[in-house]
């Protein structure tokens, strides 16, 4: 048998691969998963689990896509809600969020932990304290909450907050952040459909990139 699998993209930047790319990992004993892992930005070792540059892929869907997770590996894509709970139930991780608007400003926002439930608790966030970033904290609001899609209502609101803001989130009484609403690119009309993160540019203005990402600590 050759060396062990890499647990994350952590252990494949210290084994020396330093560029950023898909990678097979093991998280647990023999179960490959294949991963976008950031391996430049603030030291490395990322799993990006979210990912939207170019509107190419539709984020407006159902449980189970969200579930499974979708999109390109070229492009945009969710890693999955079931993927997702298996990275961040096996040990601490810390959260990044990568936000670029359309004249080429970068934001981001750091978390100390984050983990999500299974899908028997509808894959509730679990949020640590928020560290630091340009883009500011839009997402502590939501901690403790349940995920919801337009075919699933978990949130606080008389409405379904996906259905009304276009998107699938850990919704409350809906949202101060909606990185997986509409692709509007930059300032829109509507209000609070878009890629937008309040604390950094409001609820009309959708960003023109954002990946969401974690890191074994």
């Amino acid at each position: 048998t050759g060396p062990k699998g890499a647990k994350n993209c952590k252990e494949l930047l210290a084994r020396g691969n330093i560029l950023s790319d898909w990678y097979t990992i093991y998280p647990r004993d023999c179960n490959a998963m294949t991963v976008l892992c950031d391996m430049d930005t603030d030291g490395g070792g990322w799993i990006v689990f979210q990912r939207r540059v170019d509107g190419s892929v539709d984020f407006y869907r159902d449980w189970n896509s969200y579930k499974r997770g979708f999109g390109s590996q070229l492009s945009e894509f969710w890693l999955g809600n079931d993927n997702i709970h298996l990275l961040t139930s096996l040990g601490a991780n810390e959260l990044r969020i990568d936000l670029r608007d359309f004249d080429f400003n970068y934001q981001f926002a750091t978390y100390r932990s984050f983990k999500i439930a299974g899908e028997s608790e509808r894959y509730k966030l679990i949020l640590g304290k928020f560290v630091n970033g340009t883009a500011g904290d839009s997402l502590t609001d939501h901690n403790g909450m349940m995920f919801t899609t337009q075919d699933r209502d978990n949130d606080f609101s008389i409405t379904n907050c996906a259905i009304t803001f276009k998107g699938a989130w850990w919704y409350k009484h809906c949202h101060r952040s909606n990185l997986n609403g509409l692709y509007l690119s930059g300032a829109h009309e509507s209000y609070a459909d878009g890629m937008n993160w309040v604390s950094g540019k409001g609820y009309k203005y959708s960003y023109g990139l954002s990946e969401m990402k974690i890191r074994a600590v």
